[in-house]
C-alpha cells in the first residue's frame, strides 16, 4: 500500500469493552454483515478459477518499506538457539513465491501486522485480501475491483458505500486518474517536471507544496514530500459518486512495481479509493532481483537514517524471484471496505476482536 509517516493518534471512542453485553449486541449485525461479505468474495474468487492459499504470519523479513514497522519475536529451537522473527505486514512475498512454485491464479484473506500505526482508519492488526494473477496485466485487476465493488454491495443490500458524510456508488463505473492528473487537478503542480532528477529538484518540490499550503520540514525527502501532497490535497477528492483508481506512480514510489514500458519515469501501480479513503494497492509486479534488491536495499537506508533500525532483505525471496512469471497483485484493505459498506465510522467497528488498548472500544 502506499507510503506515508504513521498517522496521528486518535482519540477514544468509547469507554466500554468491545466484550460487554451492550456494546457486542450494536456491533453484531456489522460483524455478521462482515462474514457475508468475506464468504460472497471468496466465492467470487473461487468462480473465477482462483486458488485460497494460507500463508505464514512468521516471516523472516516483515517486508523492506521505509515506514512500515513490524513487530519481532524471537524463534527458539529445541537446542536453545534463537532467531528473529517478524510478523509479516503482508502476505506479498510468499503469495510470489507460491508464483514461482506455479501457482497461477491466487488469493487470501491475510491477518497482517503493523506497529505505529491507530487511527480510525488504522489498526494494528487487520486483514489483508490479496490476490494474484500470472500472466494478466495490472489492468484485469481494475476490472477485478469494479466486479468486487458490485458483489459487496449486492451482499450487504446498500445503494451507496459511506464514510464520513461522503458516498459513492459501488455500481457506478471506476474513474481512472493518473498521478500526474491528480497533481494538476486538485493541488495545481506539474509533477512531472519536478520528479528527483537532481538535489534541486526536492527543493523545487517542497517549495511548489508550501505555496499550496502543504508544509514541509527540511528533512522531508522527495518522497515524502510526495505523500504530504496526495494526502493534503489529492486524496480527499477520489472516491467520491464513484470510487477512483489513481494510476501511473512515480517509479521512486514504485516499491514492488515495475515501470512502464511507454514511460520509464512510471510505474505499473494503481490504488484504489472510496469516499477519501485508500482501499487497495495493486502492482505490475517487478521480477528483476537485482532492481528489487537495489529498492530493498535503499529503502532500509532510508529507514535507518530515519529510525535507527533496518530489516533483513528475504532473500530467498528474491531468489524467487528469477522463477516467478510475468504477474500482477492486489492487496485490498477488507476492514475499510467492510466501513464503508457498513457505514462505520471506526476500523474497531467491524474487527470482531480489536486489539485491546486502555480507555478504548470499538
Amino acid at each position: 500500500m502506499i507510503v506515508k509517516q504513521p498517522a496521528p493518534r486518535s482519540p477514544a471512542p468509547e469507554a466500554s469493552p468491545y466484550w460487554a453485553p451492550d456494546v457486542h449486541q450494536d456491533r453484531r449485525p456489522i460483524l455478521m454483515l462482515r462474514n457475508r461479505i468475506k464468504q460472497a468474495l471468496r466465492t467470487d474468487f473461487l468462480e473465477n478459477d482462483f486458488c485460497e492459499v494460507e500463508t505464514a504470519i512468521l516471516q523472516r523479513s516483515p517486508g523492506n518499506e521505509a515506514h512500515l514497522n513490524a513487530f519481532a519475536t524471537t524463534l527458539e529451537a529445541p537446542d536453545g538457539s534463537r532467531d528473529r522473527l517478524y510478523l509479516h505486514t503482508s502476505p506479498e512475498f510468499a503469495c510470489k513465491k507460491l508464483l514461482a512454485a506455479g501457482e497461477r491464479r491466487l488469493f487470501t484473506f491475510a491477518t497482517v501486522f503493523r506497529n505505529r500505526e491507530r487511527t480510525p482508519l488504522h489498526h494494528p492488526e487487520f486483514t489483508l485480501l490479496e490476490w494474484y494473477r500470472a500472466g494478466d496485466t495490472y489492468e484485469r485487476l481494475m476490472e477485478d475491483c469494479g466486479r468486487l465493488l458490485r458483489r459487496v454491495a449486492e451482499t450487504a443490500g446498500v445503494e451507496h458505500f459511506t464514510y464520513q458524510n461522503k458516498q459513492l456508488d459501488p455500481r457506478a463505473p471506476i474513474r481512472r486518474l493518473s498521478v500526474a492528473e491528480a497533481f494538476r487537478q486538485y493541488g495545481e503542480l506539474d509533477l512531472l517536471a519536478l520528479l528527483p532528477a537532481s538535489p534541486s529538484t526536492r527543493q523545487a518540490f517542497a517549495e511548489a507544496a508550501e505555496r499550496i499550503g502543504v508544509p514541509c520540514p527540511d528533512h522531508d525527502t522527495w518522497s515524502d514530500i510526495f505523500s504530504r501532497v496526495i494526502t493534503a490535497r489529492i486524496e480527499p477528492q477520489l472516491g467520491l459518486g464513484q470510487a477512483t483508481i489513481l494510476s501511473d506512480y512515480p517509479v521512486e514510489e514504485a516499491a514492488l512495481a515495475r515501470r512502464k514500458p511507454s514511460d520509464p519515469r512510471l510505474c505499473e501501480r494503481f490504488e484504489l479509493y472510496g469516499c477519501g479513503v485508500e482501499l487497495a494497492n495493486a502492482f505490475g509486479e517487478l521480477t528483476d532481483a537485482a532492481e528489487q534488491r537495489r529498492r530493498f536495499t535503499e529503502a532500509m537506508d532510508l529507514r535507518e537514517s530515519r529510525y535507527g533500525e533496518r530489516y533483513p532483505i528475504d532473500e530467498d525471496f528474491l531468489t524467487a524471484l528469477a522463477a516467478m512469471p510475468d504477474a500482477s497483485g492486489i492487496a485490498l484493505g477488507f476492514d475499510r471496505l467492510i466501513m464503508l459498506a457498513t457505514g462505520a465510522p471506526h476500523i474497531e467497528r467491524v474487527i470482531w476482536t480489536p486489539v485491546v488498548n486502555p480507555g478504548r472500544a470499538p
